[in-house]
């Protein structure tokens, strides 16, 4: 599902073991294969893979590993064409082009929402476990998240006009602000804080799948529920959490990002770092989205 913390968890595990398999200083001779580089899994859930990200339902999966650590450089001959940041935003911007080619479609079709998901699950999954990136995958990845958010927030927004646009524009605002915190070395994800993520993002997919369940036998979820004493229902409570949680997983990214490109990994990767990037905008999107609700329902005594 679109934003889900689950797959955005264990595609950081696989992440992080991937590339930070190898610490500094222990680079191979000039003309030496690198052994098991690409032999592990995606991202963290692979202890020497990848080194990043995993979201409530999204996959990445490696955070906190006890062996996070700094990429060790590649030899270009070896390798061929290393990632760079520029592909890294290329392909980024790629991908989340077809987020919004989807949404366009299905925001006059919203019944296509859940086409994109079912599709957006699958292939979450499919790119976080894949030993190679696969362009093609990504991108129809893009699409399914695409026709998932456009189908769901153009049925918000029939009920709250502006909602969308709002959570459109707060998403991207929290976006350039880590990007500025980051690149100013402000912020940077730490083994200490991944392992706390992975964990909290687990008990949030946990109070989902419960909250699902009760709902079905009961008409009614644990959102509903008003905490003593206020007027704040625990969905806002929860929904916060999920944007907390959604805005480190884009630290982990940037960190990733910067560490891959750092130790010259081949090209192919910059999809697996844009693959990563997409699922943690979607998912802060999906979680704002969700708080603006709430704000609106108060304030409207809806």
């Amino acid at each position: 599902m679109a934003g889900n913390p689950l797959i955005n968890s264990t595609v950081k595990k696989n992440r992080f073991g991937r590339f930070g398999a190898q610490g500094a200083g222990s680079a191979q001779p000039q003309g030496q294969q690198v052994p098991g580089f690409f032999g592990q899994g995606t991202y963290g859930a692979q202890g020497a893979q990848f080194a990043h990200q995993a979201q409530p339902g999204y996959a990445q999966g490696g955070y906190a590993q006890p062996g996070y650590e700094q990429y060790a450089p590649v030899n270009q001959g070896v390798i061929g064409e290393r990632a760079t940041m520029d592909d890294v935003i290329m392909k980024t911007g790629l991908t989340l082009a077809m987020v919004v080619l989807g949404a366009a479609v299905s925001w006059y079709m919203p019944i296509l929402m859940y086409v994109g998901l079912l599709a957006g699950l699958i292939l979450g999954i499919v790119n976080a476990v894949k030993a190679k990136p696969v362009p093609a995958l990504v991108l129809l990845y893009g699409v399914a998240e695409g026709l998932f958010l456009g189908g769901f927030s153009g049925l918000v927004n029939q009920r709250y006009p502006g909602i969308a646009l709002q959570a459109v524009l707060a998403t991207v605002a929290v976006f350039a602000v880590m990007l500025f915190l980051f690149a100013n070395g402000k912020v940077r994800a730490t083994p200490k804080l991944n392992k706390i993520f992975f964990a909290a993002t687990l008990g949030l997919l946990g109070y989902y799948l419960l909250s699902m369940g009760v709902g079905l036998f009961t008409g009614s979820s644990f959102n509903s529920f008003i905490l003593p004493g206020t007027n704040l229902p625990l969905g806002l409570i929860v929904g916060l959490l999920g944007i907390a949680l959604a805005t480190y997983s884009l630290v982990i990214d940037f960190t990733t990002t910067a560490e891959a490109v750092e130790a010259g990994v081949p090209q192919v990767e910059s999809w697996r770092l844009a693959y990563a990037l997409t699922a943690s905008l979607v998912w802060l999107y999906v979680e704002i989205l969700r708080v603006l609700m709430y704000l609106y329902s108060m304030f409207s005594n809806d």
